[in-house]
């Protein structure tokens, strides 16, 4: 019976297939590349500027909140501060690592505390999690990477208000007990 079956099956598989006479290929014509023209562009609209970031002049804005710092009562002078980043709390784009190397190369010119280094201080952010962009900086965050760093003292800074009227607002923090020993506010122009 598997016999009868198998030839049947191979009968039908069989006649099912189609011999295919060769075909002759297909002539080919050859064909003449066509000259492309570029497609002439017009602008449809004017192509608009991106918006120009205005140049700060961060030295002589935090020079007079530095010197007001430095003269405060209650400091103890040759203690470790840490300045944190400035922080953006505008509407707008402001230049915070610009920003804070004025903070810092005013802070260090009057040689009355020791400044904990950058180097320091971004090995830390990292240890902590914390990103150097961070916007959104508090001052608990400021404290906790202070007392990570051993520091005494924490000077934490922010910006605020909008493009045309700016105000960069300084507080300098006992990290021990998170006292704010000064307080100092200036105009951005």
């Amino acid at each position: 019976m598997k016999r009868i079956f198998f030839i049947i099956l191979s009968a039908m598989l069989l006649t099912s297939c189609v011999l295919e006479k060769a075909q002759p290929p297909a002539p080919v014509t050859p064909v003449e590349p066509i000259e492309k023209k570029e497609p002439s562009v017009e602008p449809s609209e004017k192509i608009l500027q991106p918006p120009k970031i205005q140049s700060t002049n961060w030295n002589g804005i935090v020079q007079p909140l530095v010197e007001q710092m430095v003269k405060a009562n209650g400091l103890e002078a040759g203690r470790l501060l840490l300045i944190d980043s400035v922080k953006n709390n505008t509407n707008g784009v402001l230049q915070n690592l610009k920003a804070t190397d004025a903070v810092i190369g005013a802070v260090s010119s009057k040689q009355v505390f020791n400044v904990v280094p950058k180097s320091q201080v971004y090995t830390a952010r990292k240890a902590l999690g914390l990103s150097s962009e961070d916007s959104l900086g508090l001052r608990s965050k400021s404290i906790g990477l202070a007392r990570y760093l051993n520091a005494d003292y924490v000077l934490y800074s922010e910006v605020s208000g909008n493009n045309s009227q700016r105000v960069i607002e300084m507080q300098l923090m006992l990290v021990q007990t998170g006292e704010i020993l000064w307080s100092g506010r200036g105009d951005v122009n």
